[in-house]
């Protein structure tokens, strides 16, 4: 289970993608949702996407808040906050005012910071 104490939100689930499992399309949510399989596609909210240790997401991601401890691949816009926790692999380009890589993570891409 991911930590979320440090995006200011709450923490409580409200789906869970686990790991053995795949989804390819489009996901639309509230509240947060955790992604510890294979995802590829679109994912928006305007709340919480947490990328658990083992999963795998190919998207176009736009939310809030995005945690990241899984692999990555493609271009996030968070209106908020991006963590990202090792061991997370991360390729792609991140757009969001607030950006926190722990020592650990692979980051291969480019990040942009325009003023909240």
């Amino acid at each position: 289970m991911i930590d979320t104490n440090d995006t200011g939100v709450d923490g409580q689930v409200s789906a869970i993608l686990e790991r053995g499992a795949s989804f390819e399309g489009k996901l639309t949510f509230e509240g947060t949702v955790q992604i510890g399989g294979e995802f590829r596609g679109e994912i928006f909210t305007n709340d919480t996407l947490v990328v658990n240790d083992g999963a795998y997401v190919a998207a176009q991601i736009e939310a809030d808040y995005i945690i990241i401890s899984g692999k990555v691949e493609g271009n996030i816009f968070a209106r908020k906050k991006v963590i990202m926790h090792p061991p997370a692999v991360f390729k792609g380009t991140v757009t969001t005012p607030s950006l926190k890589i722990d020592e650990g993570v692979v980051f291969e891409g480019a990040s942009y910071m325009p003023k909240s």
